[in-house]
């Protein structure tokens, strides 16, 4: 989505202070401190959070004498004038429903009191260092906002956390009891026990789901960045142990190891992105199920967390799910979920869908660079497009579009490596009591929406997408622009031959009707894109997709030809050539599927060629997650973190191809290594998956929970952190610049995620870039452990 629709160019100017809005806040009340924990013995982190959103909700409009209605701008929000007073904004096709501003109620926290040491005073009766009162000897702080509030057409408010690093005159006492006091503040007096076997401190990172009794990794990690005071320095060495929540007993003890020094690079761009010195904690021979927590002598705790043999089975379920949730064209309702929405984008509702000249292609939602709502506004046309509804949505709009039959690649690859497997798992989805997997009822959800848009000739279009982004305060169901389905193209025909190809192949054995459509669909799809391939020669994106789709093809139908075609555009008849290549090739996937085929069916050298290609692929994001101090990896070493690429979801089907292909534990090991962060080992101590693990995102870039004032639906893998100095120049910290501390780029990467709506580069997702990828590694993982021991 492009979020700069929303917002003027003069935003930077109109930003204000943290100003009561829209609220009578009365007497102001004591801010209490959210949490207190130990960095280290002597250095004391007090957490305060402030200010509180009472989030905007739909409303039917009642006008009142004197409303008036304002579009300052083309096409884009009606704002509803009172009193002379912008107070919210119309929505709806008829424009009968109301959605006002957040409201916020503001906390009297000064952030310059916070920095003086003589706004915090430790006491205890316990301790005698402490029997009279003293002051930290110095105090350092770190700033972000934790939500957004929008208060006015271009007004905004923050809640924030702020955290304040107190370095102790002395240590405190393991069993003491502390008094810590906040003068000339309206912060509440604090009591503070130290117990460092019991009390949890943000220092130490832990996943949030634990770990499989025979997971070939199980670690943790010690790290702390306090802001304008920089690193701490732990040491290599010292003890921490692995308790047991319901006896409290010591089931495992060792000592802490330096991963990463604040001072070495993490990757070829020559980055460190956590700021401060990362220890880590093995503790893989720990295999009795339980619920455990890590703790280091005279620091404090983990989270809890499990070994189980269902972690990744739980943690599968709901990230997949996250594609239910993102469906168009069904109501979400109960039995199959508690997060419900009525039914958007479908025709027996009144949706129209025009057909476009434009293709997908040539936008900028596809391979060109023209911006998409220009494309669409010079290429209408009046003919409607019939049964165009299904598919997915992405984060902060509703195209659908041909990028998501990757979806259907994975899972159907997923289903593939693990049959019996995944045969056994339900999904709770609507279609569950077919004769299907639901694995594989998911992977057709979207390629089912392709094949009823199928032109008459065979060609697939692009997608389907609404002429602008959403308006202000409309849901899904509601959207009140016109609504286009691309003219079909080369490219998208190709990527969903390739698709339908794979489904109709893994549907042959299970229900052969519906195997034989989607084949007859494959090949029609496949003859149109070679049709334009004799007109305008395949670009770099187009060749690739074609050599897929060729080799799905003739895996699917044993036709020598397509055999042929795959061998004429494959890469791997030369030895060294690696399977992804910024900018000049990328047949990652046609690579994995040579490499399966079997032996009898294949060029041997080009078979050999690929499975060397994948295991070096492996072999370098196995080095990469080496190199990074949490242990997370990425496709290529020298990519940037961030938008599609940020940490959010893990990155590891090159290593789970490698595992596959060798059953060498080493790519496994560093596959769950590689997820480590993603599920909560990490210095927010936060998982980017909603609805998992002690503290998840609940402000990602849904639409549809925004305008109803709603908790975010389950299974949905945001972007995540990004790198802050690559993206120094994103529109979107002008939104925050002037409440974070210290300054945006000045944060490490591992701590940049904002948990706010309206900030795409963390908060954003999509369903073939987060979602499907988090999927398929938890879900190979999941398989793992249900396979005999020595199968793992």
């Amino acid at each position: 989505m492009r979020l700069q629709s929303l917002f003027p160019a003069s935003l930077g100017l109109l930003l204000v202070g943290c100003n009561v809005s829209g609220v009578d806040a009365g007497n102001t009340p004591e801010i209490k401190v959210n949490q207190a924990y130990l960095v280290k013995p002597d250095t004391l982190a007090v957490q305060i959070n402030t200010g509180e959103i009472i989030r905007a909700k739909q409303t039917p409009y009642i006008p009142q004498a004197g409303d008036q209605i304002q579009q300052p701008r083309p096409l884009q929000e009606d704002w509803v004038i009172r009193n002379g007073k912008a107070i919210g904004s119309l929505a709806g096709k008829q424009r009968n429903i109301f959605y006002p501003f957040d409201q916020f109620i503001s906390s009297p926290f000064d952030p310059q009191w916070a920095d003086r040491v003589t706004s915090f005073r430790i006491t205890s009766s316990e301790d005698p260092t402490y029997s009279s009162t003293l002051n930290p000897t110095t105090v350092h702080r770190k700033s972000k906002p934790t939500d957004l509030a929008r208060v006015g057409q271009w007004k905004f408010e923050f809640p924030m956390a702020h955290t304040m690093y107190l370095k102790l005159p002395s240590a405190l006492k393991p069993g003491k009891t502390y008094q810590i006091n906040f003068p000339n503040s309206k912060v509440a007096p604090l009591t503070f026990k130290y117990q460092p076997n019991v009390s949890r401190t943000e220092a130490i990172h832990v996943s949030h789901i634990g770990f499989a009794p025979q997971d070939p990794a199980k670690v943790a990690f010690l790290s702390t960045w306090m802001g304008n005071g920089g690193r701490v320095e732990y040491g290599a060495g010292l003890g921490f142990s692995v308790i047991d929540e319901k006896t409290n007993r010591k089931v495992f003890t060792g000592k802490t190891q330096l991963s990463r020094t604040s001072q070495e690079n993490e990757d070829p761009r020559q980055r460190n992105y956590s700021h401060t010195n990362v220890y880590w904690m093995d503790f893989t021979p720990v295999q009795t199920p339980g619920k455990y927590r890590v703790c280091i002598d005279a620091i404090g705790c983990s989270f809890s967390f499990e070994i189980s043999s269902t972690v990744w089975r739980n943690a599968f379920y709901t990230s997949v799910r996250g594609l239910y949730h993102q469906r168009s064209g069904i109501a979400l309702k109960e039995p199959y979920t508690k997060w419900t929405r009525p039914r958007p984008f479908h025709p027996d509702d009144g949706t129209i869908v025009y057909e476009s000249n434009a293709t997908l292609a040539s936008t900028d939602q596809g391979l060109g660079s023209v911006e998409f709502p220009k494309r669409l506004a010079e290429s209408s046309t009046t003919k409607v497009v019939p049964n165009a509804w299904g598919g997915y949505f992405d984060a902060g709009d509703w195209d659908r579009r041909i990028q998501h039959v990757e979806v259907s690649r994975q899972l159907i690859e997923l289903y593939e490596l693990s049959p019996e497997y995944f045969d056994r798992i339900s999904l709770n989805l609507p279609e569950s009591k077919d004769r299907l997997p639901d694995v594989i009822n998911e992977a057709l959800w979207t390629l089912d929406f392709f094949r009823r848009i199928q032109t008459a000739d065979g060609g697939i279009r692009g997608g389907i997408q609404s002429q602008r982004d959403p308006r202000l305060g409309e849901a899904s169901w509601q959207d009140s622009y016109r609504v286009y389905a691309y003219a079909p193209d080369m490219w998208s025909s190709y990527q969903y031959a390739g698709a339908a190809a794979r489904a109709a192949n893994v549907l042959k054995s299970r229900d052969s009707k519906l195997a034989q459509t989607y084949q007859e669909s494959a090949l029609r799809a496949m003859a149109y894109a070679e049709r334009e391939a004799a007109k305008t020669p395949p670009g770099k994106v187009e060749r690739d997709s074609r050599n897929l789709a060729a080799l799905e093809l003739y895996r699917l139908t044993g036709d020598a030809s397509w055999h042929q075609l795959f061998l004429q555009t494959t890469v791997f008849k030369d030895p060294q050539k690696e399977v992804y290549v910024w900018d000049e090739h990328d047949q990652r996937d046609a690579a994995f599927l040579y490499a399966r085929l079997p032996k009898n069916q294949v060029d041997a050298n080009v078979q050999k060629n690929t499975i060397a290609a994948l295991i070096r692929d492996a072999d370098t994001a196995v080095s990469v997650g080496e190199q990074t101090a949490f242990k997370w990896s990425k496709d290529l070493p020298y990519m940037p973190l961030g938008w599609g690429n940020g940490l959010g979801a893990p990155r590891a089907i090159s290593m789970i191809r490698a595992h596959y292909l060798t059953q060498n534990r080493k790519y496994l090991r560093s596959s769950v290594l590689a997820t480590q962060f993603a599920l909560g080992a990490n210095p927010d101590n936060m998982t980017y998956t909603t609805g998992i693990g002690h503290r998840s995102p609940k402000n990602p870039m849904v639409f549809d929970q925004r305008v109803q004032g709603i908790e975010p639906p389950p299974g949905i893998t945001v972007y995540g952190p990004y790198d802050p100095t690559f993206y120094s120049d994103t529109w979107t910290i002008d939104l925050f610049k002037d409440v974070i501390f210290p300054a945006a780029m000045e944060w490490p990467t591992t701590e940049s995620y904002l948990d706010i709506f309206f900030f795409p580069m963390a908060a954003e997702f999509t369903v073939m870039q987060s979602i499907s990828p988090t999927a398929y590694l938890w879900g190979y993982l999941a398989a793992q452990q249900a396979m005999p021991a020595r199968s793992r």
